[in-house]
């Protein structure tokens, strides 16, 4: 093997690198111009198009002494191969935006224009099935990636990969072609039925023109075959292309005119036909009965020709499209400018010019264009295309694997199912363990909630500590000391139970984070439940020939607190005993990670817990209701009030919050409705306290606190 080889095919030369044995590796560059398509969209999957929006190639004399130029594509554009073309840019659109076929798939497509000739459609489906890598390691064999999943096209049958208006029975061949399918009945059924319609007339004496391709050459060959099966006689067989010389035409044309034959069967190509019918109306013959193939027979552009009158065949059947026209009309210069196939369209079929003199100016108005861009009456071959679309995409549905539910390793055609805990690398070829996700004490969201927490515990023990250096000041005796200690310890509890929400789940911390957020709760509404009934005795205590006190004294107020957080204690007994909270691994929620958090176990359990604080709660806003308007220094009955009326507000709203919350953020929640409340009661219970105290002593004085209760009573 020598050390470099190149091997050019169409235009498009790829150059073989290798060491000497030529397996240690191959370094494969891209060399010529690769064609850039006339429209392309980026997506999960592409999809090729090769289609004969020109009719001729410019070619030039190879010297073999330098490159080749690049190819290039002449002649006038066919508006009815544009509207191929755009059905395959719509179907792709109307298939992203299903919801059924390939959800959270995108498809893609690069359209190339063919040229109509060998050359071009290898080279483009060269540079569609390698990619346009400039430089790649490879194999023993120089083949890149391929930029395509499946190629679309042609438009006929010689340059055809597959699959949309190919109807030569040689196609079908699955040794030769294993990856060609088509959309389309193969001409084998057309050459049958168009032997079997002109016995149905009686034509026994007939004549043969056919293009001299695998489409014309194929097809001719299985006519005449029936044609000889019906008693059918041909009296001459002329083959042509329109890169034959001009004689040769010529030949085909006078074949014709000199015939006995009134009866011409044209197994063509549109385009060839179209220069044959130009050549036989420069010198008119008598006329005669068509009998065409589909490739020409239901061309509106053939409506020019008037030897053409009369004309029968079998065409495709008529298809709607809806909303296909729409699609094809909405265009306007500022639309087409980034399109050089849709630029060179506008600017023939309005006579202007994008940019330059004789400029489109925008008032041109392609609603009243008559030409086959435009004509959606007989979507015949148009609505092969938009099925070839179909078909592909369904194909890809059934073999890719589910990318949205992100559970399966694609792995060629087959799909292995990952196990439950892991998912498809980015590759889609292997499976990786999924990311595991829990409130972390490292994430800024746990930082932040660290710190409100860790927080609002100093604050209440700042406040003790103030309390106790002041404990026998005024205010603090006036406000029931014991509690006001309790109740400040109960508060740091519940600012530092939430941190038992962060961090990673264990079967201990779970079973931790809700009995001590129930405990300390209760514990800390019990403590305030106990200073509000303390102020309702404190006060009907002051009436005359009241004893009410002897009743609730400090040991009293101990029992309450005790009874009412023995009760909670023995529900979260209860609770961890019959069916404790434990940690699992949610895999419903997210495809693509593992929420790792704490189930409640008994779900009983946990409302009990919450309905119990709730219940005393309730209880607790409507005793301190009660006792608003009592005298401020018997304790602000307001601030119970406001205070209980913030913690019901919070815990309402918590339950539809968490209920609704996914993931990590439903332990933020939670946390968040902890710390929130906990801060409601800190701040309307201390934080007046603490301010009279510290900036305001001359009010902490006991004759300060008589006279304004005797103020307040005389109100």
């Amino acid at each position: 093997m020598p050390r470099g080889l190149t091997v050019v095919a169409g235009g498009l030369a790829l150059h073989l690198s290798a060491s000497a044995s030529g397996l240690e590796s191959v370094r494969c560059r891209l060399q010529g111009t690769p064609r850039p398509p006339g429209f392309s969209q980026d997506g999960d999957f592409v999809i090729g198009g090769v289609f004969s929006i020109h009719n001729y190639m410019h070619t030039v004399d190879h010297s073999y002494t330098s490159l080749p130029e690049p190819l290039q594509c002449t002649g006038s554009l066919d508006s009815r191969e544009l509207r191929f073309s755009r059905a395959l840019v719509f179907a792709v659109e109307e298939i992203n935006n299903s919801s059924d076929l390939l959800p959270g798939v995108t498809l893609g497509y690069q359209v190339h224009d063919s040229c109509t000739t060998v050359p071009m459609a290898m080279n483009v489906a060269f540079q569609l099935a390698n990619g346009l890598d400039p430089m790649f390691d490879t194999g023993e064999q120089c083949s890149g990636s391929p930029t395509v999943t499946a190629i679309v096209g042609e438009s006929g049958s010689t340059p055809t990969i597959s699959i949309h208006f190919s109807t030569c029975a040689c196609l079908s061949d699955k040794k030769q072609y294993p990856t060609f399918f088509r959309t389309i009945p193969s001409d084998q059924f057309q050459a049958a039925a168009l032997a079997q319609l002109i016995r149905h007339f009686g034509w026994t004496w007939i004549g043969a023109v056919r293009s001299d391709s695998d489409y014309g050459n194929n097809g001719m060959a299985a006519f005449l075959q029936a044609a000889q099966e019906e008693g059918i006689c041909v009296e001459y067989s002329e083959a042509f292309s329109r890169t034959s010389p001009l004689s040769r035409v010529q030949r085909v044309a006078d074949a014709i005119r000199s015939s006995t034959a009134q009866v011409v069967v044209a197994f063509v190509s549109s385009w060839d036909m179209k220069i044959l019918l130009r050549e036989i109306e420069r010198l008119p013959s008598p006329p005669r009965q068509w009998i065409g193939s589909e490739s020409w027979v239901t061309d509106p552009d053939m409506l020019r020709f008037g030897l053409c009158a009369g004309a029968i065949g079998f065409g495709i059947q008529r298809s709607v499209i809806p909303g296909f026209r729409d699609f094809l009309l909405d265009l306007s210069p500022q639309k087409v400018f980034n399109s050089p196939l849709l630029t060179e369209f506008w600017e023939g079929a309005f006579g202007c010019r994008l940019g330059i003199e004789k400029v489109c100016d925008g008032s041109e108005d392609i609603q009243q264009l008559q030409v086959p861009y435009t004509d959606t009456s007989q979507l015949r071959v148009t609505n092969m295309v938009y099925k070839a679309i179909y078909a592909i995409a369904h194909a890809i549905h059934s073999i890719v694997c589910e990318k949205r539910e992100h559970s399966t390793v694609n792995y060629s055609s087959d799909c292995l199912i990952c196990p439950e805990e892991y998912w498809p690398n980015t590759e889609r070829n292997c499976c990786i363990l999924k990311p595991v996700e829990f409130l972390s004490f490292h994430e800024v969201l746990g930082i932040i909630l660290t710190a409100c927490s860790v927080g609002g515990a100093c604050l209440a023990i700042a406040t003790a500590t103030v309390f106790y250096r002041h404990r026998s000041s005024a205010i603090v005796r006036a406000n029931n000391s014991e509690l006001s200690f309790l109740l400040l310890f109960s508060l740091a509890l519940c600012f530092l139970c939430s941190l038992t929400f962060i961090g990673r789940p264990s079967e201990w911390s779970c079973m931790l984070r809700h009995t001590a957020f129930g405990i300390t709760f209760v514990l800390c509404i019990s403590c305030v439940l106990g200073k509000t009934i303390v102020v309702l005795m404190a006060f009907r205590a002051t009436l005359p020939a009241s004893n009410v006190m002897k009743w609730f004294g400090p040991p009293q107020q101990r029992l309450t607190v005790v009874s009412f957080t023995f009760v909670q204690a023995l529900i979260c007994t209860l609770w961890l005993v019959l069916s404790p909270p434990f940690p699992i691994k949610n895999l419903t929620t997210y495809k693509e990670k593992i929420i790792l958090e704490c189930d409640v176990g008994s779900a009983i359990g946990f409302w009990a817990v919450l309905g119990y604080i709730g219940l005393l709660a309730l209880l607790c806003f409507v005793l301190a209701f009660l006792g608003r308007k009592l005298p401020d220094n018997f304790n602000e009955a307001k601030f119970i009030t406001f205070s209980m009326l913030i913690f019901c507000a919070v815990w309402i709203t918590f339950i539809p919050a968490y209920v609704s919350s996914p993931g990590k953020f439903t332990v933020a929640v939670e946390i968040f409705a902890i710390i929130t409340s906990s801060f409601g009661l800190f701040f309307l219970l201390f934080v007046p306290k603490c301010f009279i105290i510290l900036f305001r002593p001359e009010k902490n004085t006991k004759k300060h606190l008589m006279e304004k209760t005797s103020n307040d009573i005389r109100y």
